[in-house]
């Protein structure tokens, strides 16, 4: 039997779905729709780690080799607090510009047979297709629609952010924090190629407003971060990509991922904070689990329950630590004045469930000496959660 599948949006994890399906079955009728014109997109560069690579590797090694060709490697962090900075030997890291990928995976998706239709939204899933994806990001129309079905709960962030690029290459994946008279604010860099770094700026709401970031023009408020951060951009320009605002960060979970012929996948079913430099890592990830449950059960229902069920055990753990780090940043206030190798170990712990409810220096102390004692690592392990529901509950009952 001839499968049609039809999947709505041309993101990152669209295109990778429709590269597997292809790949699984050649005779497949695999159409990816896409609203924008190709070659057009939001953002500057994605973030991912060598395990992700290795996954790109085991499922189709083509477009692996294209994406690591072209992705920019670091290998280091840094941090800049003010005049002070400190930097530390890491993992492997990998920048590549969303402009690239996915120019790279249409390559390798048209060569491999799927249909690309650009400028092309459909507004009800196609009444003949076996399979209908909503990989239509965090504002999935076709997800709206069934809401209720889905289960759908999406929050809004404390902090503002933006998104902007710059002509400034880091050499490391670095973080600048900035006082200003009305607290602080910070930048995330990393590069994506040789030319170019996404800079992502964030600050409290109150610094936001004090600063008047809420009232400027986009001239005037990209010549104020250019000021504010201009240690690190040594003279180099910021730019943000026509229409970007400062925003919220958007968590988006579903309590189901499927609805008859209709699937979520990547930002359409769950979003994770971006300070985590997972989102286009896990909508990867999707892709490859669905596909994968498609090919081991021979039914659809089986297939998207096999699909929902590993997934959303798999992002318990992220999305917890997304959640932590979100709000370590929210809470910097907490960590800002600690000496800056102090304060970049403990961002290195943010995800940690311990860590708001354990003061910096004694978590510092305990956590180095974790990292040299095994036994005293299991046993941070075993009693964090623990210890954090305790101390929770106990400033609760203080408050009531």
């Amino acid at each position: 039997m001839r499968v049609k599948v039809v999947c709505v949006g041309g993101g990152p994890a669209g295109l990778y779905l429709a590269i597997l399906l292809k790949r699984q079955d050649p005779a497949r009728d695999v159409t990816v729709h896409e609203r924008n014109p190709r070659g057009s997109t939001y953002g500057w560069g994605v973030t991912y780690w060598r395990g992700l690579l290795d996954k790109l590797q085991a499922h189709d090694p083509a477009s692996a080799r294209a994406i690591e060709e072209h992705s920019f490697r670091w290998s280091e962090g840094v941090a800049h607090v003010g005049d002070l900075t400190t930097r530390h030997h890491g993992d492997e890291g990998f920048g590549i510009g969303r402009h690239r990928l996915l120019d790279l995976l249409a390559t390798r998706a048209h060569a491999l047979g799927v249909r690309l239709e650009y400028e092309s939204e459909p507004t009800d899933p196609p009444a003949d297709a076996d399979l209908v994806v909503a990989a239509d990001g965090v504002h999935s129309a076709l997800r709206t629609r069934r809401a209720a079905h889905f289960g759908t709960r999406i929050t809004s962030g404390r902090n503002p952010y933006i998104w902007l690029g710059t002509s400034k290459v880091f050499d490391a994946f670095t973080f600048a924090f900035t006082e200003t008279e009305h607290g602080w604010i910070w930048a995330y860099g990393y590069g994506y190629s040789g030319e170019h770094s996404t800079c992502v700026v964030e600050c409290s709401p109150e610094t936001f407003t004090g600063l008047g970031l809420d009232r400027a023009g986009e001239d005037q408020g990209i010549a104020l971060l250019e000021k504010l951060f201009a240690g690190v951009l040594d003279g180099h320009p910021l730019t943000a990509r026509p229409g970007a605002s400062w925003l919220t960060f958007r968590t988006v979970t579903n309590e189901t991922w499927h609805d008859g012929n209709l699937v979520l996948l990547g930002d359409a079913a769950h979003t994770t904070h971006y300070s985590i430099g997972a989102g286009t890592t896990l909508a990867l990830e999707d892709a490859m689990c669905l596909a994968d449950a498609l090919g081991a059960h021979a039914a659809l229902p089986d297939a998207l329950a096999a699909y929902q069920h590993r997934r959303q055990a798999e992002l318990l753990s992220v999305q917890s630590a997304a959640r932590h780090s979100a709000q370590w940043y929210e809470n910097l206030p907490r960590y800002i004045h600690l000496p800056p190798h102090r304060m970049f170990a403990l961002l290195g712990q943010r995800h940690s469930p311990l860590l708001p409810y354990v003061p910096p220096q004694l978590y510092y102390g305990l956590d180095k000496a974790a990292g040299r004692l095994e036994a005293l690592r299991r046993l941070k392990r075993w009693l964090g959660p623990r210890a954090a529901r305790a101390l929770h509950a106990r400033a609760t009952a203080r408050r009531n």
